[in-house]
């Protein structure tokens, strides 16, 4: 009841800025993690096996109010959808995967399509790269790689998602479905492809697209067909090399034998997540709450140590300042993540700090305590 008042003073004080979270389909099981990992592999299998790697290391992650929920449920996707409204996200955007015509993990989305519930409002980013055994210390094993066999593959893949573009709780900008691509370089001519979609969307009776690539706050998006980027980007390791890495190979032989990851201190690195924009580029910040990859890449994970929502709040600060004089529809403040709980990426609360990060968010996108 008390989530449901704060959702509905919410809708009558305008947020600052429009928050979009996102969302991790990965929380139920599905035949091909059953054949890869082992029979009910989800999300949470990696999450719940976590064990600390160094002294002080925060894990594992344990989810609080929503519990380890399964996305098949309604009344799971209902919960996120109020908890995320009552705190300033106007919506999610489900990580979506298409691969040559086969899709995965696509039944919540579909679920949520179809059934019209919960009305929150979403959009689709397309997660278009190779999956590899990565997340358990095998990256050179295959499972399904990304291609792109040209223009008829995009024009199904268009068609595929239309329903999803269509639906009046799909995000827009002057009407413009808004669609995002992880890897926007990775597609050969790129500039064929979002030309080949802002076609169709108006063929199907769409005002246009309304394009994101990800990519960091230097790529000037617009030359390669997009509206703009959303600046989400890890810190630059090159950059904090000096501070994590051992700097002769008796001490580097240590290190590897202890099996560490590369750590680094959150509140040295914070300030490379919503940096100032650069002049003449067209960007929309996005803002990394926390992020601790180990419990799906172990050693060849990255910790960022210390990470605690007034620390967040420097950065959401930032954030809503950086798009203040945008035009109104464009006042985009992404986050990564609402439940990526194996990167130690997540705006859903967990047992150290409960409802922190999402009570920042409110009061700095809405105001309030």
């Amino acid at each position: 009841m008390k989530e449901a008042a704060a959702g509905r003073r919410m809708s009558a004080a305008r947020p600052k800025v429009r928050v979009i979270a996102f969302y991790l389909p990965q929380y139920h099981p599905i035949p091909e993690n059953d054949e890869w990992w082992g029979k009910g592999f989800t999300e949470w299998t990696n999450v719940g096996k976590a064990r600390p790697m160094f002294a002080g290391h925060y894990q594992p992650h344990v989810p609080a109010d929503l519990g380890y929920y399964d996305l098949r449920l309604p009344e799971a996707r209902m919960a996120q959808a109020t908890m995320a409204q009552a705190h300033g996200v106007e919506g999610f955007c489900y990580w979506h995967y298409w691969f040559a015509g086969r899709r995965i993990l696509d039944r919540p989305f579909n679920e949520v399509l179809k059934s019209g519930e919960p009305q929150l409002p979403f959009a689709l980013a397309w997660a278009n790269q190779t999956w590899s055994g990565i997340w358990h210390g095998d990256p050179t094993r295959i499972l399904i790689e990304q291609t792109y066999p040209g223009a008829a593959d995009h024009e199904a893949h268009f068609d595929a998602i239309l329903p999803a573009l269509s639906d009046e709780r799909y995000i827009r900008v002057d009407g413009k479905p808004l669609f995002c691509v992880y890897r926007p370089m990775a597609i050969p001519e790129v500039r064929r492809f979002t030309d080949l979609w802002r076609d169709l969307a108006r063929r199907a009776g769409l005002p246009g697209l309304y394009l994101l690539g990800e990519a960091t706050s230097e790529w000037d998006a617009v030359p390669h067909g997009f509206d703009a980027s959303v600046a989400m980007s890890l810190p630059s390791l090159r950059r904090w090399e000096p501070w994590w890495r051992p700097i002769n190979r008796l001490r580097w032989e240590w290190w590897k034998r202890r099996r560490l990851p590369t750590i680094l201190r959150y509140e040295d690195v914070e300030p490379e997540f919503a940096p100032a924009r650069v002049a003449g580029i067209r960007s929309h910040p996005c803002l990394v709450p926390n992020w601790d990859n180990t419990p799906r890449s172990g050693q060849n994970g990255l910790v960022l140590h210390g990470s605690t929502p007034e620390l967040f709040r420097r950065q959401v600060r930032r954030a809503v300042a950086m798009v203040a004089t945008d035009p109104a529809e464009e006042r985009f403040v992404f986050v990564k993540s609402w439940n990526e709980w194996a990167e130690g990426n997540h705006l859903e609360p967990d047992l150290r700090f409960g409802r922190g990060y999402l009570d920042v968010l409110r009061a700095e996108v809405v105001g309030g305590d």
